[in-house]
C-alpha cells in the first residue's frame, strides 16, 4: 500500500509543479477578457444584398463571354437593379443555342421571354440567394477573424449572431481607430487599365464613355479625394490571385510599400496583360480606390507587383494583412461600437480579489470548525484546486472575466462540496460502528457516483454556455468547466490519498470529523 502511496504522491506532485509551472508568473500567463482589460466591442452587420449583387454580375460578365466564344449576336447581357440577367439577341436562330448554354446555369431560372424583343430574363434561384447570403457571413466571418490573428489581439472573440451579425470583442486594444479600419475594409484588390483614347476632362463633366468609371486617389491624411483616373470597368486581375502580401522597404527612398505576388494563373495574366499593354498605364485599386497607376514599362514575367501610396509602416502592415487575409465578400456596416476603459477593468479585478478572499476564508474557517482535522484536508484540497485552474487557463491562453472571477467564487464553495458529501458519508458510516479505514473506504466509494452525476450534469451546463455564450459568459463557462473538473480530481483523489497517508503512518481510532 506504502508502494502505491509513493506513486500517487508523485503523480499529484507533477500536476502540481506543472500547474504552478504553467502559471508563473501569473499577471503574465492569464489573459483578461475585454471587461477586465477594457477595449473595442463590435457589432458588425454584412451588406449579404451586396454578395448576391456579385454573383449576378459575376454571371452576367461569364455568360457575356461564352457568347462571344460561341459566335452568338447579342444586343446585350447585363444585370438590373433587380439582379435579374437580361440577355437580348439579334436573332431568332440564337434562341435554339442559347437555352443550350443557359442549361450550364442550374442556379439561374428563366422568368420570362419577349419574342417581338429576343429578350430572356433570368434570376437567381432562391436556394441561390439564400446560399450567397449564408456564405457571405461565413466567409466574413473567417476574413476578420484572420485579420484580427494577424493584427496581434490576445484572445479575441469574433462570433456570428443571427443571420447576418458578426460580434467581434478585442481585449486591450490601443487603436480602435486602427482597428475598425483593418476589420472593416473590404479590401476588393483590382487590377484595371487606364483609358487614356478619351478625355478625362470630358468624363468629369458627366460625358462617361461605356465601360468606363471614374475613380480618386485619396490623401493618405485627410481621406479627401485628390486625383481623377478614367478607368475601364472591367478589372483585368484581381486580388483572388494573391498568394504574398508583404511589407518592404524602398532602399531609394526609405519608404514602406506592399509587395504582392500571384499564383500561377494570376502571373500568367499579369504577364500577358502588361505585354499587350505596354507604354500604357495600370492602376491599382483597393476598395474602389487608386493606389498608383504607373505606366507599363515592359513585360512582367515574375508575377510580381508592388503598391505604393506614401505608406506609414502601420499603413503598410496593416495593408499587408487585409490583402493576405482576403476580401471581404460583402461590404460591413458597423451598428455598434463601444470602448471599455481599463480603469472598470481595474476596479473589477479588486472586487473580484476581495470576493474571492471573502469567499475562500469564510468556506475554509467553515470547513475547520464543522469538520474539524477533515476539514484542513479539504482545504488542501482547496487550495490545490485553485492552482490547477489557474494553471489551466494558462495552458490554454484563455482569458479571464468579470463573470470568469464569479466563476471562481463559485468554484471556491464547490471544490469542498463533493468533500462535504464524502464526510458526511464517512460520518454514517462511523455511527454504524465501522473501523476508521473502512468507514472512509466506504464514505469514498458511496459518494463517488453522486459527485460524478452532480459534476457532469454542470460541466454539461458550462459546454452550452461556452458554445452559445458570447466573451464574457464564455469566461464564465470555461472558469467553471475547468474548476469543477479540477474540484473533482483534488476532492476524490487528493483527499483520499492525504487520508491513506496518515491512515499508514499512525493507526487511528478516532476521526477528527
Amino acid at each position: 500500500m506504502y508502494r502505491n502511496l509513493k506513486w500517487k504522491f508523485l503523480f499529484i506532485f507533477v500536476v502540481i509543479g506543472s500547474m504552478i509551472w504553467l502559471a508563473y508568473p501569473l499577471s503574465e500567463k492569464i489573459n483578461l477578457g475585454l471587461d477586465l482589460k477594457g477595449g473595442m466591442h463590435l457589432v458588425l452587420e454584412v451588406e449579404t444584398e451586396k454578395a448576391v449583387e456579385t454573383i449576378a454580375e459575376r454571371y452576367a460578365s461569364n455568360i457575356k463571354d461564352v457568347l462571344k466564344k460561341k459566335d452568338i449576336d447579342f444586343h446585350s447581357v447585363q444585370k438590373d437593379k433587380d439582379n435579374n440577367i437580361i440577355i437580348v439577341l439579334l436573332e431568332a436562330r440564337d434562341l435554339t443555342p442559347i437555352e443550350d448554354i443557359m442549361n450550364d446555369y442550374p442556379s439561374l431560372e428563366r422568368r420570362d421571354f419577349e419574342k417581338s424583343g429576343l429578350r430572356l430574363t433570368y434570376s437567381l434561384s432562391d436556394e441561390k440567394i439564400k446560399r450567397t447570403k449564408d456564405n457571405a457571413v461565413d466567409q466574413a466571418l473567417e476574413t476578420i477573424r484572420n485579420r484580427v490573428d494577424q493584427f496581434g489581439v490576445a484572445e479575441p472573440t469574433i462570433q456570428r449572431q443571427g443571420t447576418r451579425r458578426v460580434i467581434v470583442e478585442l481585449p486591450g486594444i490601443k487603436d480602435p481607430e486602427r482597428a475598425i479600419n483593418l476589420i472593416g475594409s473590404t479590401a476588393l484588390l483590382e487590377f484595371k487599365l487606364v483609358d487614356e483614347e478619351h478625355s478625362l476632362e470630358d468624363a468629369l463633366k458627366g460625358d462617361i464613355p461605356e465601360g468606363d468609371e471614374i475613380l480618386y486617389e485619396k490623401d493618405r491624411k485627410t481621406g479627401k479625394d485628390i486625383s481623377p483616373y478614367l478607368l475601364k470597368k472591367q478589372a483585368v486581375l484581381t486580388g483572388d490571385s494573391l498568394t504574398l502580401a508583404e511589407v518592404r522597404i524602398d532602399r531609394e527612398y526609405n519608404e514602406p510599400y506592399v509587395g504582392i505576388a500571384f499564383d500561377r494563373e494570376g502571373a500568367r495574366i499579369f504577364r500577358q496583360i502588361t505585354g499587350e499593354n505596354v507604354g500604357k498605364r495600370l492602376a491599382i485599386v483597393l476598395d474602389n480606390n487608386v493606389y498608383s497607376a504607373p505606366v507599363i514599362r515592359d513585360k512582367i514575367s515574375g508575377g510580381e507587383a508592388q503598391i505604393t501610396g506614401s505608406f506609414t509602416s502601420e499603413e503598410a502592415h496593416d495593408l499587408a494583412i487585409v490583402l493576405r487575409a482576403g476580401a471581404l465578400p460583402a461590404p460591413v456596416n458597423i451598428l455598434e461600437n463601444r470602448t471599455i476603459g481599463p480603469s472598470l477593468g481595474h476596479d473589477s479585478i479588486k472586487k473580484g480579489i476581495i470576493s474571492i478572499l471573502i469567499g475562500g476564508i469564510v468556506v475554509i474557517l467553515f470547513m475547520i470548525i464543522y469538520y474539524k482535522l477533515s476539514g484542513f484536508v479539504a482545504n488542501i484540497a482547496l487550495f490545490l484546486n485553485l492552482i490547477i485552474i489557474f494553471g489551466v487557463l494558462a495552458y490554454f491562453k484563455a482569458a479571464l472575466t468579470l463573470p470568469g472571477i464569479a466563476g471562481l467564487i463559485l468554484t471556491v464553495g464547490m471544490a469542498v462540496d463533493a468533500n462535504v458529501l464524502i464526510f458526511e458519508r464517512i460520518r454514517e458510516e462511523l455511527r454504524t460502528g465501522k473501523t476508521v479505514r473502512a468507514a472512509i473506504e466506504a464514505g469514498f466509494a458511496k459518494a463517488f457516483s453522486t459527485i460524478v452525476d452532480a459534476n457532469v450534469t454542470t460541466i454539461i451546463a458550462a459546454v452550452v454556455l461556452f458554445q452559445f455564450g458570447t466573451g464574457p459568459i464564455r469566461g464564465f463557462a470555461t472558469t467553471l468547466a475547468i474548476g469543477i473538473m479540477a474540484s473533482m480530481f483534488t476532492a476524490i483523489f487528493v483527499s483520499r490519498v492525504i487520508f491513506d497517508f496518515v491512515l499508514s503512518i499512525r493507526k487511528i481510532d478516532k476521526l477528527s470529523i
